[in-house]
């Protein structure tokens, strides 16, 4: 298994039709008989009950227009806002022009007048499954297209990031898990988007999970899907993320931060190639590659024994590194210069740099690393009302200052990584003084999230 998930036939899908009406016995009879036209079919009594069903997947809502606690209209209005992807269709037991007229106004996809006549609904409700898969279609291509539009301008004059990009290029046909390690802020789902968008499952999803969002108690059923009804709150059948990422990339990010349960289930379905939703007793098959991801050096965690050495190897197998900005110092000014023009094409004025905010830039050591160097550009882009940005405009709240205003001159023979790192030590003590010691403000006051503030004080000794 260590060359991806296999690819394997996977069970027929049976689209599923959430019916909302507080009438339970005529909605029962409903979801049979749709049941038998190939359709899955869960029955809910009440819109707000609705509302959660629909957050954990179904293709179409079918609401009676009076429902109890909720009227149609209402619940067709918060369907819209939470997931526009979801056709609704409304059910009146009385035909009525200004309802229907509404109810389409308000983005329905059919309005209908019960009694309903089961053949004709089922036309219906698979013409609304091919609207909302052609809209997700397109919802993907056009997220697709961002990436390839990214991948196509990703900054890449130092030649660290040339080898980078080289590489990606190279192993991304390949099924093999990757590994990608670097630090926070360098761009890390990015190019987990690159290695899907150059291989061959460009076609299908890429699906992103944080592993740090999981609890320890959901983990299962967040990876692996539930049946209905399996535990308190499982109102509905739900795939978990390799489903939905089957065909296609799981791009798992902060994969040191999983939890000892998160790690062995993970290297079961690695090492077995199939999911076993909770309270099913079939598994199911998943063809998905796996891209991990992590801003700390996951061997020393197998080696501090925070990590499964069995599940490292798995996900090692191309190891992908991304250098920190202050590495790669020759893509500083153009990712800048790409950063302004995004940022100055938005607030519809132009601005440039002055030779003086370059060379600030260049000589700061950016903790952050590109993620940081972004927010500061658009800080200064809305901050500043200036055509030319000048040092000034980096650190408006005095908060951040340029690595080269160090009081004390570079030795002689001092790198300047040294340099850097003498400045930094000297910006953190006084950012840490200011507040007192709190970490978290003083991290706030930096500009930089905590964990990059812990990581630095801990390579610079505070």
């Amino acid at each position: 298994m260590s060359q991806g998930l296999g690819a394997v036939a996977l069970e027929p899908y049976r689209a599923r039709i959430l019916i909302v009406d507080e009438d339970e016995v005529a909605a029962r009879s409903l979801a049979m008989a749709l049941e038998q036209e190939g359709f899955d079919c869960d029955v809910c009594p009440s819109a707000e009950g609705a509302l959660a069903a629909a957050e954990q997947g179904c293709e179409v809502i079918l609401a009676a227009v009076r429902t109890h606690g909720l009227d149609g209209l209402d619940l067709l209005r918060r369907v819209r806002g939470r997931r526009p992807d979801i056709a609704v269709v409304l059910m009146a037991s009385e035909p009525s022009v200004t309802s229907a007229v509404a109810a389409m106004r308000e983005g329905a996809f059919d309005y209908l007048t019960k009694p309903l006549n089961a053949d004709e609904l089922s036309k219906i409700l698979t013409r609304a499954i091919e609207m909302g898969s052609l809209q997700r279609e397109n919802r993907r291509l056009r997220q697709q297209l961002d990436v390839a539009s990214t991948a196509a301008a990703f900054i890449a004059e130092s030649s660290q990031s040339k080898n980078l990009v080289a590489m990606v290029r190279r192993v991304a046909p390949s099924r093999s898990t990757a590994l990608i390690e670097g630090e926070s802020g360098t761009g890390k789902e990015l190019v987990a988007r690159m290695l899907h968008y150059w291989s061959h499952r460009a076609e299908g999803p890429f699906v992103a999970v944080n592993c740090k969002a999981f609890a320890e108690g959901v983990v299962e059923s967040e990876l692996f899907g539930h049946e209905k009804g399996s535990f308190t709150g499982a109102i509905a059948a739900r795939a978990g993320c390799f489903e939905r990422a089957s065909g296609g990339t799981l791009f798992l990010d902060e994969i040191a931060e999983a939890g000892t349960d998160f790690q062995a289930k993970l290297l079961r379905v690695l090492e077995d190639g199939e999911v076993l939703r909770v309270g099913a007793s079939k598994p199911r098959k998943v063809d998905v590659r796996i891209v991990a991801a992590t801003n700390r050096v996951l061997r020393n965690e197998v080696a501090a024994g925070r990590f499964r050495a069995d599940l490292y190897f798995r996900l090692n197998v191309i190891p992908v590194k991304i250098a920190p900005l202050r590495e790669r110092r020759e893509d500083i000014l153009p990712l800048a210069r790409h950063f302004l023009a995004f940022y100055t094409a938005q607030a519809g004025r132009p601005i440039t740099l002055s030779p003086e905010a370059e060379r600030t830039l260049l000589t700061y050591s950016w903790p952050g690393n590109v993620r940081e160097l972004e927010n500061v550009i658009e800080r200064a882009v809305v901050m500043s009302g200036a055509e030319v940005l000048t040092p000034d405009a980096f650190a408006l709240d005095g908060s951040i200052e340029p690595a080269a205003e160090s009081d004390e001159p570079a030795a002689p023979n001092e790198t300047l990584q040294a340099y850097l790192d003498r400045a930094a030590v000297a910006r953190i003590r006084a950012a840490l003084d200011a507040a007192k010691g709190n970490r978290a403000v003083a991290a706030t006051t930096l500009g930089v999230d905590r964990t990059t503030l812990y990581r630095l004080m801990k390579r610079l000794g505070l």
